[in-house]
């Protein structure tokens, strides 16, 4: 595998679209460029004569708008480059789907399964104690939320340590510090899953698209279609899940223990339980075992979609993708130099920052909800059935006719938190899916949807930045 360093990667893409705006060389170098770097070590007692010390950081990448956003990853890969990387990654997913927020993204370097859960809790802690210190957290400055390596469990942590350090009086939006809570400490519905839902959204408006199918030689429509998923985690299982259930044939899935395959398809559901039963997908009822993960990635099919690490399409195995389709769940999965041979392969890729941004739009979502302190459609669920009732009951006496109970049932519903969490969500993706695509064809020098993506990030951001009267 290359070692691709991630953050030249990110530089790479934002150069080449940076050359077909009009915007000035410093305004272009402060939107590419990471406005903070913070790194920092602190102890972890392990028992009652032995420390470790633990390297952290969080990166702020772009103030155009505040508060920044960023999920926090607790992974041994985690280096300075990965975090800036991510952090410049984000601000360009905020800017896309119309999310009022700068970049940021955090990482401690550790392996979860070598501490304990009170280690864990410990580690999380400090470091959010590190960032209020330094002021790289709050409601209004800098929110957190999940990554690899994290869950809702982590981001509880942070809320409740970053309110112990802010009781004072009157301070009802600490909360709002941290997104991916649980729901019970003031989480949102429909945000675990939120990452892997965008990716199907973005998928099936991709695989609707007349124009773009016709290119690559396949049907629209999701009906049928072949897809290969890498990673089973909170993206790819969801993304998975969603493109099953409508339709989509998953013929393989990867992870790090290897890959199965199957030419009939999976039930996703089944699988994820077998790994839970045996610690690894392999073995799983009549699939084909392969034992190099990599080898997945490789296999004929309509749609592949890596959502593990970055870098996992790269010099050696770019040549080999034979999917039609790209679909990067994870952050930077395919290399620059790669996607320049998966182009000229005429395969379609459809990019991160556009298809990873389920997770920060419903993070949007949900600091909306804590800053309001009041949850989506709670104060007109009711008004709206009842209207709803009514209107149902006048057609019903002009035509004399009763409609079925669960008809009626179906057409009266107020909708709860999860169904607007998830409308929001998949409006945001066809919207934004749209607003790339025009990008594109008004410029025939961008022969990708890569680079439209970045084009129109970087036409938002420089707006905020001369607004902000930054610059001319």
């Amino acid at each position: 595998m290359d070692n691709a360093n991630f953050f030249d990667n990110f530089c790479k893409y934002f150069d080449k679209a940076a050359a077909l705006t009009n915007y000035s060389a410093g305004l272009l170098e402060q939107i590419r460029m990471c406005n903070s770097v913070y790194h920092f070590k602190f102890p972890l007692r392990i028992d009652e004569h032995n420390y470790e010390v633990i390297d952290a950081w969080r990166v702020e990448h772009s103030h155009h708008k505040l508060p920044l956003k960023g999920g926090i990853r607790y992974s041994l890969l985690v280096n300075e480059d990965e975090v800036k990387a991510l952090a410049a990654l984000m601000t360009f997913k905020c800017a896309i789907v119309d999310v009022p927020f700068g970049g940021a993204k955090g990482g401690v370097k550790i392996k979860n399964s070598n501490y304990t859960d009170h280690q864990l809790e410990n580690i999380t802690r400090r470091y959010t104690a590190e960032l209020i210190k330094k002021n790289f957290i709050g409601p209004g400055i800098d929110v957190p939320a999940p990554d690899y390596g994290t869950s809702e469990r982590e981001m509880a942590w942070i809320a409740d340590t970053y309110t112990a350090f802010n009781s004072q009086p009157g301070n009802t939006d600490a909360f709002a510090c941290v997104t991916g809570k649980p729901i019970s400490q003031h989480g949102i519905c429909g945000r675990k899953e939120a990452t892997g839902r965008g990716v199907f959204f973005g998928i099936r408006e991709a695989v609707n698209d007349k124009e773009e199918m016709k290119k690559i030689g396949l049907k629209p429509g999701l009906g049928g279609k072949k897809v290969i998923v890498q990673g089973l985690g909170n993206v790819g299982y969801y993304a998975a899940k969603f493109l099953q259930e409508d339709g989509a044939i998953i013929i393989s899935l990867a992870e790090k223990e290897g890959a199965i395959y199957d030419p009939k398809g999976f039930d996703v559901d089944n699988v994820k339980k077998h790994r839970i039963e045996t610690g690894s997908i392999l073995g799983y009822k009549n699939a084909q075992d392969i034992g190099n993960t990599y080898d997945a990635l490789e296999m004929e099919c309509d749609i592949l979609i890596p959502a593990a690490l970055e870098n996992q399409i790269h010099s050696e195995n770019d040549n080999k993708i034979k999917a039609k389709i790209i679909g990067e769940g994870a952050n930077g999965p395919i290399t620059a130099d790669a996607e320049d041979i998966l182009l000229r392969k005429g395969i379609l890729v459809l990019p991160d920052i556009y298809l990873n941004s389920g997770g920060v739009t419903v993070s949007y979502f949900e600091w909306l909800k804590n800053l309001s302190h009041v949850a989506f459609g709670r104060m007109e669920k009711r008004h709206n059935e009842i209207d709803d009732y009514n209107f149902v009951s006048v057609i019903e006496n002009l035509t004399g006719k009763k409609l079925p109970k669960d008809q009626q049932n179906l057409i009266i519903k107020g909708a709860s938190e999860l169904e607007l969490v998830n409308s929001g969500l998949e409006d945001t993706m066809v919207q934004s899916y749209h607003q790339i695509k025009e990008v594109k064809n008004k410029n025939s020098k961008i022969d990708n949807l890569r680079t439209a993506a970045f084009v129109n990030a970087i036409d938002k951001v420089a707006v905020a930045y001369m607004n902000l009267g930054i610059f001319p």
